[in-house]
């Protein structure tokens, strides 16, 4: 198990509206039961989980399925609300993390293109560690999740998989 003493698990709009999206190489479904298990581990060494989840702005109502995936958020959990792509952007994300103590960012979620990558670069931008779980997220197609995987997130940090956390 690899889990550093300052890491923080980010897991990236696992809402019902986002993993019902048709994605690969991997569905919704198995990214969000990838996380589930990630999130134990974490909060069982006693190490923070960020649940960052995205409300579209100037619209009276969100969504249907726009709330977490049922039994997800626990007691103890950091919750962001973003109205960007990424969790940083108007958001007191660093903060929180920084309050925490937290230096490096384990990353997952949907959509490995979008939230997870954009969250990655300002995370980076910002001088976190990083670190990613490739098959506990996914892509629009498995194309643009495996590209980005394998060249541009070897960049940034250091990719794992499920099996190395838990």
């Amino acid at each position: 198990m690899i889990i550093s003493v300052t890491s923080a698990l980010v897991l990236i709009d696992l809402m019902p509206r986002v993993i019902g999206l048709p994605v690969a190489p991997h569905s919704g479904e198995a990214v969000l039961e990838r996380c589930r298990r990630l999130a134990e581990v974490f909060r069982a060494s006693g190490r923070p989980v960020v649940l960052v989840r995205v409300e579209r702005p100037g619209v009276a109502e969100q969504p249907p399925g726009s709330g977490f995936a049922d039994g997800l958020a626990q007691p103890g959990d950091v919750v962001i609300v973003k109205r960007t792509v990424g969790a940083f952007h108007g958001t007191d994300l660093d903060e929180r993390l920084r309050g925490l103590g937290v230096d490096t960012l384990v990353l997952a979620g949907l959509v490995t293109t979008m939230g997870v990558e954009s969250t990655a670069r300002a995370a980076s931008d910002h001088g976190y560690e990083l670190e990613f779980v490739a098959d506990a997220m996914s892509g629009f197609a498995a194309d643009e999740h495996d590209f980005t995987v394998e060249k541009i997130f070897p960049r940034f940090g250091d990719v794992h998989d499920t099996a190395d956390y838990t």
